[in-house]
This record gives C-alpha cells, sequence and structure tokens, in this order.
C-alpha cells in the first residue's frame, strides 16, 4: 500500500501540492500519490501534469493517513516520493 511507501520514503518525500508540481517539471519524482478525500480542484492539476510528464501516480482514501505516514501532524491532499 502507498501509505507504507510514503512512511519508507520519509526523507525523500515532497508534501503539498505546489512543491509537487514544481518536483514532477524538474523531474525529480519517482511516484505521486493523492489523498481522494481532498478538494478535487486542487488534485486534478497535479494529476494533470504528472500525466503530462509520464509521472505514474496512486490514489489513497485518506488524507489525514497520508498526513500521519510524512510524520506531519496534519492531513496532505499531495505527496512525491523523490528518485
Amino acid at each position: 500500500m502507498s501509505y507504507e511507501k510514503v512512511a519508507q520514503a520519509k526523507s525523500n518525500v515532497v508534501i503539498g501540492t505546489k512543491q509537487t508540481m514544481k518536483a514532477i517539471k524538474h523531474g525529480q519524482v519517482q511516484e505521486v500519490i493523492v489523498a481522494d478525500d481532498a478538494d478535487q480542484h486542487v488534485t486534478a492539476k497535479v494529476l494533470r501534469l504528472a500525466e503530462e510528464f509520464g509521472t505514474p501516480f496512486a490514489r489513497v482514501d485518506s488524507m489525514n493517513k497520508l498526513g500521519k505516514a510524512c510524520g506531519i501532524d496534519v492531513g496532505a491532499a499531495v505527496v512525491a516520493i523523490k528518485q
């Protein structure tokens, strides 16, 4: 499951929409993880960019669980695992 992937790569993770989009554009992203309960308006931009750049992405069900997997106390809508 993607939560474990994020937790294992904690030191090599980019958290947030803007930072993830910047990392995708620079070719630094191995995989994008998107929370299904996040605002679709926010996540759609990242998913479009990931598809455009051929970056694989996965979906998880909870922003809160994704945030915890990253080691933060708030939810995370989008996380990128860097190469």
